[in-house]
């Protein structure tokens, strides 16, 4: 029998310290980081140098010591290795995994808590997606405010035989909680927060558009557009209120997870996979690159399509302008001033070669289109965004 698993329950505190009283970490708990969240927030105090009263004894694991960049299956494998080397140290085993980062790290620890002990390749997990099973209890903390990965079933890894990245779906990869702490943001860098925030945009925005959509997900999604949208015209006025709204964009975040959870996502994600993998660009930054050029095809292409008109009119009403796309593509560049792809190392030769990668390994994605994306589409975006 199919065991089933329930959308993560969702909790907010204002502190790691409140969340530490709340779930109290033992020794059988693995919380896997980077060295720069651990010493700055989860143990310290708002980054200040007096230990929480309840300083973790749990095992820790930094996504550091095993590499850089976005999460690679060569890098899964090595932490995959050394979470079996704790579970088999530790009396009883590893019980829960807690996760304490952005994107990466949160796929990173979705892996990790299905993969079955003994797993040496992360690329044998996608054959079986249908017979996952979760083998340990995961507790996500989000560290950004852009991935929703605290709330969805996909972990994004880059596959070296495939040489791009590729989704790993399955409804054991939903963490049983989700965890919203305003303080996990404090040492965000702005442009970090920014391509980040621009990514759940993104993901409210494709959601939207998607066939799959429901009146709930379409719900969701308004939610998620208009609250990102008015907290980005705070921002842009005055960066200094940033602070106070950490909250508010992590909850967008947490809203447009659950909008494209169900919905999905589109081209704008198919598309950012072979220069994110290829250049090692941030997943928001890469999204950003393909996200207006996007837009502007299906407004070519369905001028007249009810649910484009439907996002138009609810940028007009947000962002309180005649026309919602140009205003969109005005206050983003205010948050966050986009950069070519050049600008990363792509060249020319690149243009064929994203969008053959695009085609062959992202139908998943494709599929998810408002308009439907062919070879030729795909060749023509990425040579607007070179």
């Amino acid at each position: 029998m199919t065991q089933q698993y329930n959308l993560p329950t969702i909790h907010e505190y204002p502190d790691f310290d409140a969340f530490g009283k709340a779930f109290r970490l033992t020794e059988r708990d693995l919380i896997v980081t980077s060295i720069y969240l651990y010493r700055g927030c989860v143990w310290m105090a708002d980054g200040h140098d007096v230990p929480l009263n309840w300083k973790p004894v749990a095992q820790v694991m930094y996504r550091d010591h095993f590499g850089k960049g976005e999460p690679t299956d060569e890098m899964v494998n090595r932490m995959l290795a050394k979470r079996d080397e704790l579970h088999a140290s530790v009396p009883g085993g590893i019980d829960r995994i807690v996760a304490v980062g952005g994107g990466a790290i949160l796929d990173i620890a979705k892996v990790l808590a299905v993969a079955p002990h003994g797993t040496k390749d992360v690329n044998d997990l996608y054959a079986n997606m249908a017979s996952l099973t979760r083998q340990h209890e995961l507790i996500a903390i989000p560290s950004t405010c852009g991935t929703g990965c605290e709330v969805t079933n996909i972990s994004v890894i880059f596959r070296t035989p495939l040489g791009t990245k590729h989704g790993l779906v399955s409804d054991a990869l939903y963490p049983v909680h989700a965890v919203l702490i305003p303080e996990a943001l404090v040492r965000l860098p702005y442009e970090v927060f920014a391509s980040s925030a621009i990514d759940a945009l993104i993901h409210a925005t494709e959601s939207f558009l998607s066939p799959l959509a429901t009146e709930e997900t379409k719900a969701q999604s308004r939610e998620a557009i208009s609250g990102i949208l008015q907290g980005f015209c705070e921002v842009a006025e005055d960066r200094a209120a940033l602070r106070k709204l950490f909250g508010h964009f992590l909850h967008c975040s947490m809203v447009a997870g659950l909008a494209f959870g169900n919905a999905g996502c589109g081209p704008v994600h198919a598309l950012s996979f072979a220069l994110g993998g290829k250049y090692h660009v941030p997943h928001g930054e890469s999204c950003y690159q393909y996200f207006l050029p996007v837009l502007r095809y299906y407004k070519a292409r369905r001028p007249d399509g009810e649910r484009l008109q439907e996002l138009e009119a609810l940028l007009r009403d947000v962002l309180h302008a005649e026309d919602g796309f140009a205003a969109l593509a005005a206050l983003l560049e205010r948050i966050l001033p986009r950069k070519p792809m050049s600008a990363y190392g792509a060249v020319e030769a690149d243009v064929a070669a994203f969008a053959r990668s695009t085609i062959d390994n992202q139908q998943r994605l494709l599929a998810r289109a408002y308009v439907p994306v062919d070879y030729e589409a795909a060749l023509a975006i990425e040579a607007e965004c070179l």
